[in-house]
């Protein structure tokens, strides 16, 4: 693989997306939202916790928060008191509140549709931004790039960067733009449930073939 193509890596990365598809046909956000307000809330909650956490705390906290003058107007210690298990509690409390003050004096508290839009609200990133886009509106605007896409995208070679945005780059000019929200859906899928960090199941892997890492990690 040292030497491969754009040719050779075009035509592996079209190998890697079929045996994906099959491996993972139901692959999806796997974090519980009604609204796209609430994918922004969650999505916002996720960063450096498991979305089986955030999927407790927002089964209650949106009960009991409903649109964005909720949160804007949430009291922030009781707020913080919410969110707390899912860690960093106080910056992402400050974030979801400053967030939706702006929702709501901007966007009548809707969530607005595009890239800028998004990643000038407090705490939203691009990754955020991308999930929100991609799965609550069905825009693909980008590729997400978490813990999981950025590792299985460099173990596969798909690319040799490690910032985010470059990773990007590289992943969208690799694969199909209709496909890249479930690309991203299918990487994330396979590194939780095959390719782990420290003891992948090669052994087992649908797309071992295609890898370099294969039986090397």
């Amino acid at each position: 693989m040292i030497r491969e193509s754009p040719a050779a890596k075009a035509a592996r990365t079209k190998e890697i997306l079929a045996g994906l598809r099959t491996a993972y046909p139901d692959a999806h956000c796997e974090l519980n939202f009604s609204n796209p307000l609430e994918l922004l809330i969650a999505t916002i909650l996720s960063a450096q916790c498991t979305d089986k956490r955030v999927n407790l705390v927002t089964a209650e906290l949106f009960k009991k928060y409903r649109n964005a003058v909720d949160f804007a107007n949430a009291d922030l210690v009781a707020l913080e008191q919410d969110i707390k298990s899912t860690g960093f509690f106080r910056n992402k409390a400050k974030n979801i509140k400053a967030c939706c003050a702006a929702l709501v004096e901007k966007y009548g508290g809707e969530v607005p549709r595009t890239m800028a839009e998004l990643t000038a609200l407090g705490g939203v990133g691009r990754k955020t931004a991308n999930v929100v886009l991609g799965n609550a509106f069905g825009l693909n605007i980008g590729v997400v790039v978490d813990t999981h896409v950025a590792r299985l995208s460099q173990r596969l070679e798909l690319t040799k960067q490690k910032d985010p945005e470059k990773i990007e780059q590289d992943l969208g000019s690799l694969v199909p733009r209709a496909q890249w929200t479930l690309f991203s859906h299918w990487l994330i899928w396979h590194g939780r449930r095959r390719c782990a960090a420290r003891k992948p199941d090669c052994a087992g892997c649908e797309i071992a073939k295609l890898c370099p890492a294969a039986g090397k990690v």
